[in-house]
């Protein structure tokens, strides 16, 4: 029993989730991490998201950049806890966090295309609304502050070596390093996984051949050494995370779903957020999971808060904010994610939808 209801599901999720994200999601959102730390002015972030940049300003950049970013909660940590790193406002990077999970373009077409445009409607006003409650509520309680123990070196004053490469040819890599994040999912939303690597194994090879003809090989090493500390940092975490969520996926009863997730009430968008907060969803399976569920019986509200905690937070997620920002981040902006989840589904469920 304990091998076919514990550990064989925890495993299979494990299976999937390596061989589905790894090197098309994990590998190049790493990459894009250390990237940024290493070869992004920190005046350049201090200016556009740093503490000292108007909230408007900084909330909006943050919140409208991320739209454009298809990534799993788990795979924009990475990104978000890079710009971090190199100096950007807490508030602004946990909009980062929240947004590209949540309501990322490509989500957002399939989940018109399946759920219709009022639900999609719903969600973008909704994930807008969440981020900037997110970016005041995480700055009013940690603004100004920076994480402490293990930071990546690009914290130390910068020399000119990295002062040229910002100047000049930085912004081709990370163009080539974002388009080998985005493209796979952009281009193959349908159809065998290998299409994916194969994209995601040419964009590589490109970055790879560009990196070695403008970059020193001392340039590549200290990109290289950062994008190892963020591995360190998460990954682990992540695979534990997974399996604990294969587990929870398997022995959770459908009849519980069915029972408690219809109607619009607060109990049930409650029960939606906190199914969502533990489930790992890959960005887009939101979509059909919730069609299911609404099939079943579930209530617009719940539906949309699983639409938007689903991808926006889950169990890997929480355990490597805790490790990359800290536990007091962790503890204040999960369970934030959770009470505006449920707030926000329980009013568009019986206002709006």
């Amino acid at each position: 029993m304990i091998v076919e209801n514990i550990i064989l599901p925890g495993f299979e999720s494990l299976r999937y989730y390596i061989g589905a994200h790894v090197l098309t999601c994990l590998v190049p959102a790493f990459l894009l991490a250390g990237a940024m730390v290493s070869f992004i002015r920190r005046e350049a972030i201090l200016r556009f998201l740093g503490e000292a940049t108007s909230r408007l300003k900084s909330y909006s950049l943050a919140s409208g950049s991320s739209f454009l970013l298809a990534a799993c909660s788990c795979t924009v940590i990475p990104v978000a806890s890079g710009l971090y790193y190199a100096g950007a406002a807490v508030g602004a990077a946990f909009i980062i966090l929240w947004v590209a999970p949540a309501a990322n373009v490509l989500a957002l077409v399939y989940t018109g295309q399946i759920l219709g445009a009022p639900m999609v409607l719903a969600r973008i006003g909704a994930a807008l609304l969440m981020a900037f409650a997110v970016g005041l509520i995480m700055s009013g309680v940690f603004g100004g502050a920076r994480a402490n123990g293990a930071t990546p070196q690009a914290n130390a004053p910068a020399g000119k070596p990295r002062e040229s490469i910002v100047a000049g040819r930085a912004l081709p890599l990370f163009l080539l390093l974002l388009l080998t994040l985005l493209l796979p999912n952009y281009l193959v939303t349908e159809g065998p996984y290998l299409h994916k690597v194969a994209i995601w194994a040419g964009m590589t090879l490109v970055t790879a051949v560009y990196a070695g003809y403008v970059l020193e090989m001392s340039q590549i090493r200290r990109w290289l050494r950062e994008t190892w500390w963020f591995v360190r940092m998460i990954f682990p975490l992540l695979l534990i995370g997974v399996f604990i969520v294969g587990v929870i996926g398997h022995v959770l009863p459908e009849a519980w779903i069915e029972r408690w997730l219809s109607g619009n009430g607060l109990l049930a968008c409650f029960l939606a957020t906190l199914l969502g907060g533990v489930t790992y969803f890959a960005t887009m399976t939101e979509a059909p999971f919730v069609d299911t569920l609404m099939g079943m019986g579930m209530g617009n509200g719940p539906a949309l808060a699983l639409l938007l905690v689903g991808p926006g937070i889950s169990l890997p997620n929480w355990l490597a904010i805790a490790r990359v920002f800290g536990i007091k981040m962790s503890l204040v902006y999960v369970p934030t994610i959770i009470v505006l989840g449920t707030l926000v589904g329980w009013a568009v469920g019986n206002l709006i939808l």
